[in-house]
């Protein structure tokens, strides 16, 4: 479970703060981690302290983050992958943080990765949730089955980043800080343009009302001071009101809440009578599933969906609609043999 410090954290940074976790958030942003996993770290260091009976990281050492990260699998049954962000968060606290040496050998009980298949609509389905959507949403869900995205990737989709011209979508930024080209459906187009053209109406006025810029990631405010209030630098779904920047205090206007789509999504899949549970993740993997259904090849799935390793998409063939009706079921083969015994 060792843990190698990405190139891009090398250096060093020494935090003025004086409560550790501001000089947590001070070593984050200065590293340009996103505002997600500063609260995740920060969740984490705090309940890998509150387990030691609050004593300060300084004065713990190896026995207790396997102690603290055992205690996770074994008692709280947490998954591997939050097991594995905890242990991500305490080694930034002690490396990036305390500038303090972390044990390269922890070896606390691992939590079981559990092989779970993704819950996946029939194309029936699909159409049926996408039908009794409206409004935006229903924009949004069209975009995440179309192009197989991430909530989170739709949501922070820029205005610059939909080439209609050449009918794809980029991810900037996406998971594992890569970017990638994806699907734009041209059935969708129409409707794309026709909420750009709305919500540049709400662009201007934010500029008529000297609103903040749009926020710009890495620094970009920096190198291009007038990006943040350029059309292209927009989010193409932004919230209808504006809200205070966390990090610098900033009113401006950020993208939507995934919130509101995940609720209309639950009330749509009620309202068709579908019984599976349905997120907004849900459109990424039926995305992939029925490209593959379709002759897809896997490599290109894998592509499309910025996967590092094809055997992360692999487990979209688990989940295949097979021609069932080919096969008998064993079942079918002795029937007639219960009936008779049944009978007699």
């Amino acid at each position: 479970m060792a843990y190698q410090i990405p190139p891009s954290e090398k250096a060093q940074f020494k935090p003025h703060s004086i409560r550790l976790m501001d000089q947590v958030r001070e070593v984050m942003r200065y590293h340009h981690y996103s505002i997600r996993t500063e609260e995740a770290y920060i969740k984490w260091i705090l309940a890998f302290i509150r387990f030691n009976g609050k004593q300060h990281p300084k004065s713990l050492g190896k026995r207790e983050i396997e102690g603290f990260l055992s205690d996770m699998a074994v008692n709280k049954n947490y998954a591997a992958s939050t097991q594995s962000l905890a242990l991500n968060a305490i080694v930034f606290l002690y490396k990036r943080v305390l500038d303090l040496p972390i044990a390269d050998d922890l070896e606390p009980t691992r939590s079981k990765k559990a092989v779970r298949l993704p819950v996946v609509l029939s194309k029936t389905e699909a159409a049926q949730i996408l039908s009794a959507m409206t409004g935006v949403n229903a924009l949004l869900a069209k975009l995440m089955y179309g192009a197989g995205l991430r909530v989170m990737e739709l949501l922070r989709l820029r205005v610059q980043d939909i080439d209609f011209a050449n009918g794809y979508l980029i991810v900037r930024d996406g998971k594992g800080g890569k970017d990638r080209s994806t699907l734009l459906a041209q059935s969708i187009v129409p409707e794309l343009k026709a909420h750009l053209v709305e919500i540049k109406a709400l662009f201007e006025q934010d500029r008529a009302d000297n609103v903040a810029g749009v926020y710009l990631p890495n620094l970009l405010d920096k190198k291009f001071p007038n990006a943040g209030v350029t059309w292209g630098w927009q989010y193409a779904f932004p919230s209808k009101t504006l809200s205070t920047d966390p990090r610098t205090g900033a009113i401006r206007r950020h993208h939507l809440d995934e919130s509101g789509l995940g609720k209309a999504l639950r009330a749509a899949k009620v309202k068709v009578g579908i019984d599976k549970r349905v997120t907004s993740h849900i459109f990424r993997h039926s995305f992939a599933t029925h490209l593959l259904e379709a002759g897809t090849n896997i490599r290109v799935v894998q592509k499309l969906l910025g996967h590092a390793d094809v055997k992360t998409t692999e487990i979209y063939t688990h989940v295949l609609q097979q021609n069932l009706q080919a096969v008998t079921s064993p079942l079918e083969l002795i029937q007639s043999a219960i009936d008779n015994d049944s009978s007699s």
